[in-house]
């Protein structure tokens, strides 16, 4: 199958957004490693020290003198490290106070390791609160005049250089853009445009269009975004205790005809720029379809496209918001004139409902805050939630313990489950179920060229990177990395453009030099 196309506004490298690719996909087309299993030791890896929430690592592209930088956004510092050795090349700090120091994030790394039980979840939580709390610019990208953009919470800031020619120049903040009063919510997610307009999304449901130089912006409302978001938002934060289940949640995807996909608490939109508005026009090729939500939370993934070649059949893929979530894949043009709605879909729009069961159709719930994976017409989800909860464990809280503890093996959810699309039948099926591989919270990502998908993993306390043949879903091999150093905290296995794996982490980036 044809790949998702390069958009020609992005950084001339292999992982310049978040997720990839305009298309959201989580793949490359090189070959990653093939193993055998082993043992890391500190030869076999580079790791920088970055402080918390530097999930993404945006490469750049080549500098006069050839060499790359990495972008890395997190919670205190922007940083720019050297593509070849990982040494830090510059940072620009965000905190209105000290930085965290290396003593205490080791300090926090070694807690993780040596705590058990209650300590173990006391420490965690504090944790969680001390160094994820405002986290902010999670989704980013570089353009091809190797430009940082950030959506931060009230608006989109811009990031280079003083020396725009010399990659260990230090950063500067270029510019800029603080959203009009009428554009309600809190940013959440960012792509671009293939005539290199940033699109941003809030968790209201406005829907922005901003030109790279900040000058001139267009915004609509998605539809029964004004009637519903504020009070489900506010529902949302008194409930759970935080807003990171908005009526828009995730990120979006964008294809090379400039439509713009973002999901809403129960909708999936495909939004249009026409090169001069953001149209929700259906002459224009705009569409809004109901997907289920049997939690009334709405889907956690950011929505990834699937199929680009002519003859191929066209997707939108998310998990949608059951409470064992579907795979499901929309319609991505004119829904075929002979298509019958499917059995228990909202839709007719919806072209497939994939039951991410891990293989047990007793299983009560599921559900994955990763994007879903996509390969050809493949589109994976893994387990996320805890193998069990501590009595009396706040419902708000639990996802804490995939994410910081998944390698007690008291909480370490197992399982990766994979649809394939047939294009003949018109039908998605099953492909295969892995309940022996875990992947407690990051986002898997799979090399085309070699046949695997990457995760992170865990065994016996350790983390580990993990590689299942795409296929067939067999463990290939897997790599023991270490302690909590190494845990992907929600961050994405990637490529990067030698085939090598690199990954954010709980205080850093890791690359692994096999």
């Amino acid at each position: 199958m044809r790949a998702g196309p390069a958009n020609p506004f992005l950084a001339a490298s292999g992982y310049a957004i978040a997720h990839g690719r305009c298309d959201q996909q989580d793949n490359s087309p090189l070959a990653g490693p093939t193993g055998p299993s082993e043992t890391l030791t500190s030869d076999d890896l580079q790791h920088a020290w970055l402080g918390a929430g530097h999930f993404g690592g945006m490469i750049s592209s080549p500098y006069p003198d050839g060499r790359r930088v990495i972008w890395s956004n997190g919670r205190d510092r922007i940083a720019k490290l050297d593509y070849d050795t990982l040494d830090i090349l510059a940072t620009l700090d965000l905190a209105d106070g000290p930085l965290t120091s290396l003593d205490d994030m080791q300090a926090a790394i070694g807690g993780l390791d040596r705590l058990r039980g209650a300590e173990a979840l006391d420490h965690a939580i504090v944790l969680a609160m001390t160094h994820m709390t405002g986290v902010d610019g999670v989704y980013a990208l570089v353009d091809r005049e190797n430009t940082l953009f950030l959506g931060r919470k009230t608006g989109a800031l811009a990031y280079g250089e003083t020396d725009p020619t010399d990659p260990s120049s230090p950063i500067v903040e270029l510019r800029r853009w603080d959203k009009p009063d009428h554009i309600e919510g809190s940013f959440v997610g960012v792509n671009i445009t293939f005539d290199g307009w940033l699109v941003m999304t809030t968790d209201h449901g406005w829907v922005v269009a901003l030109s790279r130089d900040f000058t001139t912006h267009h915004a609509l409302q998605l539809p029964a975004a004004a009637e519903e978001a504020a009070a489900h938002c506010a529902r949302m934060e008194a409930e759970r205790g935080h807003t990171g289940y908005g009526w828009v949640r995730t990120s979006i995807c964008v294809d090379d005809d400039n439509g713009i996909y973002v999901s809403s608490v129960d909708h999936t939109h495909r939004v249009v720029w026409t090169g001069a508005e953001l149209s929700l026009d259906p002459e224009l090729g705009a569409w809004v379809a109901e997907y289920r939500n049997g939690t009334g939370l709405g889907s956690g993934t950011t929505p990834s496209l699937m199929g680009f070649g002519p003859d191929e059949d066209r997707f939108v893929v998310i998990g949608d918001g059951d409470h064992v979530v579907n795979i499901t894949l929309l319609w991505r043009d004119d829904i075929p004139d002979d298509w019958q709605q499917l059995p228990g879909a909202p839709s007719r729009r919806i072209a497939g409902l994939g039951r991410a069961d891990m293989g047990d159709p007793e299983l009560p719930a599921i559900q994955t805050e990763q994007s879903i994976t996509v390969s050809g017409y493949g589109a994976m989800t893994v387990n996320n939630e805890p193998a069990t909860i501590p009595a009396g464990f706040p419902e708000q809280g639990q996802r804490l313990l995939a994410f910081f503890l998944g390698h007690d093996p008291a909480y370490t959810p197992h399982g990766m489950h994979k649809f394939e699309w047939d294009h003949v039948a018109r039908s998605l099926r099953s492909a295969w179920v892995n309940t022996e591989v875990s992947s407690p919270n990051s986002v898997p990502f799979v090399s085309e060229g070699a046949g695997l998908v990457y995760t992170c993993g865990t065994r016996d306390r350790q983390w580990t990177i993990e590689a299942v043949d795409w296929a067939t879903g067999e463990s290939r091999f897997h790599y023991v990395v270490g302690g909590s150093q190494f845990n992907t905290v929600g961050a994405g296995v990637t490529l990067d453009d030698e085939g090598r794996l690199l990954y954010g982490n709980l205080f850093g980036k890791t690359r692994i030099l096999r």
